[in-house]
């Protein structure tokens, strides 16, 4: 009998790994469908929700502080655990993937955000005069962290050794615009759990998730999901919803954030009575089934995850231009767009005709249906092995061998 063919190893590099935040949740969702085909070794500070009999996670501590210093132990820790693993070990992975910019000579790279295009659109939010002084060393922080970013990522992204994946189509202007890459990249976009995520699980549960929330029947509810509240436009939400004082309008705002936190973020908006912070749970469609509406005015957001999944879930959408599902949108047909995502008024006006015609909503929220029926973690993962295998081909040739033994 013929031993089965081995599996090719994969090097997973992230800092952390779960299904509550949109980067990592894609990542999970692929690798989880390909370990039939490739044995993953995930270099990682934590990892949740995986099935650890799968894969090898080899842990890399945390330095405690902040976030910047931790991201720079993190950066030269990875690469010495690989470089201790392969000479002491003998665990020499085919190929080295990397959701961002988390290492130098990663062999596939998928790119969540482009820090570049980020830091010229917050850079006003960035002047130390336009903040208070109390802010000023968080924002030094951020400042410091977003040119480190910067600088990495023009190592990796110009790297032609390198494969980027994109997860939104916006990103090709992006590379474009601040690194010169014209190339023409594979796309995989985030995927969709259709059993979970679909009109009759959502009619099914509608009545016990509003009743769960003290939400009356009368009352129209609007819903944002997201671990960073002021980058998926919590501040415009907010402002829109002053707008909206005669409807009997309820936002279900669910983060991770502590209240402190975003009490501090949003000052005394963020006590509107009609706002309600609740946190992430595994069966986040009960939140899709208590809304009538989900608003992701993002002001960046590379795909947008919830959108998409409120999508899948028969719910009408108001998405912002910037994020990256957008693109696969038709204003008016399947969803909103807000092209303007500090505009409260625009935004606002859409809520109050979504509101005044619920035959509107259920037609944008069936089409949207249908829409997101392309959005597959299934074919994603597919392709992503393709790429994979296709990097292990393209090393394997002689002349990839000895440029490798001349660098």
């Amino acid at each position: 009998m013929n031993a089965p063919p081995q599996r090719r190893r994969v090097a997973v590099v992230s800092p952390f790994l779960d299904k509550s935040h949109g980067t990592e949740r894609m990542v999970l969702e692929w690798i989880s469908r390909l370990d039939r085909d490739f044995e993953f070794h995930v270099y990682s500070q934590r990892v949740e929700d995986l099935d650890f009999s799968k894969l090898v996670w080899h842990r890399i501590p945390r330095l405690p502080g902040p976030h910047l210093f931790n991201y720079l132990w993190w950066f030269g820790a990875n690469y010495l655990w690989r470089a201790w693993h392969l000479r002491v070990g003998g665990i020499q992975c085919d190929v080295v993937f990397s959701p961002g910019v988390n290492c130098l000579g990663a062999d596939a790279v998928s790119i969540h955000i482009v820090f570049a295009e980020l830091r010229r659109r917050l850079a006003k939010e960035l002047q130390f005069r336009k903040n208070p002084l109390r802010s000023w060393p968080v924002l030094l922080h951020r400042r410091l962290y977003y040119r480190l970013i910067k600088f990495l990522e023009r190592r990796v992204f110009t790297n032609p050794r390198t494969q980027l994946i994109l997860t939104s189509p916006s990103t090709t202007a992006e590379l474009q615009r601040f690194y010169s890459r014209g190339d023409r990249f594979p796309l995989l976009c985030a995927g969709v759990d259709h059993r979970k995520f679909n009109p009759g699980r959502r009619a099914e549960m509608r009545q016990s998730a509003r009743r769960s929330l003290g939400l009356s029947p009368d009352q129209f509810v609007l819903l944002l999901i997201g671990n960073d509240c002021r980058k998926k436009g919590l501040t415009v939400l907010l402002d829109a919803l002053q707008l909206l004082r005669e409807l009997p309008a309820a936002l279900l705002v669910v983060t991770s954030e502590s209240r402190a936190a975003i009490r501090h973020a949003f000052g005394r908006l963020a006590g509107d009575p009609r706002v309600c912070y609740l946190p992430l749970r595994s069966d986040v469609e009960f939140y899709y089934a208590a809304a009538d509406v989900y608003t992701g005015p993002s002001l960046e957001d590379t795909f947008a995850l919830p959108a998409t999944e409120a999508m899948a879930c028969g719910l009408p959408v108001i998405m912002s231009s910037r994020a990256g599902a957008s693109a696969f949108i038709t204003d008016g047909m399947d969803g909103l767009i807000l092209q303007d995502p500090t505009d409260a008024s625009a935004l606002a006006a859409m809520l109050r005709k979504l509101y005044e015609s619920p035959e509107l909503r259920d037609r944008i929220g069936q089409k949207a249906e249908a829409t997101s029926q392309q959005f597959d973690w299934d074919r994603n993962a597919r392709e992503l092995g393709t790429i994979f295998e296709q990097i292990i081909y393209r090393k394997s040739q002689p002349q990839a061998q000895t440029l490798t033994q001349a660098l």
